[in-house]
């Protein structure tokens, strides 16, 4: 018995601590790929091209290909862990080794090839931007309009990840599962929730793209990364109309069950309105 206690407690405190790595990757992602981009207009920081360099020295220029080259390969970095991890015999091999800390290895690796992707990431400062806002009004206004979108497209994100099970994205459901016997989590849920999962973790197409492209200046290593990102997410996921069916029955149970308290709240406030009124 205390040996089973003590495993449980040490795959808690490794599913926690990753938990905590990705927390802090996916905040430092958000900054890297959508407010940093937005914070050197609003300041006027405006050093992310050379718009005076025409593009037939820029594509020349051995700094600009040596950035973009380490920029490639730190994208072939992550779209290679993120797919050969996610492919059925590598899936099948790690479970049979690290059981109930398959997923937790999966996200923390993804976080681990993201913090390499951000720390060793080369921008193309010696090229002119494909579009860049630098006229007034609009070189004040469209900046803040970008960071309120991404603003509002990261929080849809982070909303879409709860409502799909955000403790079991992660691989904490699995380790609490594990240490109660209960088995895999995925298990516990409908044929439809399961076909759901299996087409895509992470169902932010759209609003991913909006981050990625919405800027108020698109530099060449920008272009990269928004590129092979949308490339690849169109290519990864296989949702159809009934995923779109059952996401969106999901949705409304959540917002049915969220107005529930108010809507108690309202119907005793209008019984005992109903009772004062009789009493008078």
């Amino acid at each position: 018995m205390a040996s089973v206690t003590v495993r449980g407690w040490a795959l808690c405190t490794v599913s926690l601590l990753n938990f905590a790595f990705v927390f802090i990757s996916g905040a430092d992602f958000i900054r890297f790929i959508s407010f940093r981009a937005i914070y050197h207009n609003i300041t006027g920081e405006t050093t992310l091209c050379q718009d005076s360099i025409p593009w037939s020295v820029a594509l020349q220029d051995s700094s600009v290909l040596r950035s973009l080259v380490v920029d490639l390969g730190l994208l072939a970095l992550f779209t290679t862990q993120h797919s050969l991890l996610s492919w059925s015999p590598v899936k099948q091999a790690l479970q049979s080794v690290l059981g109930a800390l398959n997923r937790t290895a999966y996200c923390f690796t993804t976080a681990l090839a993201l913090q390499i992707m951000m720390r060793y990431w080369q921008p193309v400062t010696s090229a002119p931007c494909l579009w860049s806002v630098r006229h007034a009004p609009w070189s004040i206004w469209f900046p803040l309009l970008c960071f309120s979108l991404h603003f509002l497209c990261w929080a849809i994100i982070c909303s879409i990840l709860m409502l799909v099970d955000y403790p079991e994205l992660l691989g904490i459901k699995q380790v609490y599962y594990e240490c109660l016997g209960l088995g895999d989590p995925l298990s516990h849920k409908s044929p439809h929730a399961q076909r759901f999962l299996s087409h895509l973790r992470h169902p932010v197409c759209l609003e991913l793209g909006v981050v990625l492209w919405l800027l108020p200046a698109l530099s060449l290593d920008r272009l990269l990364l928004a590129g092979t990102l949308s490339a690849y997410l169109a290519l990864a996921h296989s949702l159809d109309k009934q995923d779109l069916a059952y996401l969106c029955i999901q949705i409304n149970s959540k917002m049915q069950l969220l107005a529930e308290p108010h809507r108690g709240i309202a119907d005793t406030t209008g019984r005992d309105n109903s009772s004062n009124h009789k009493e008078k």
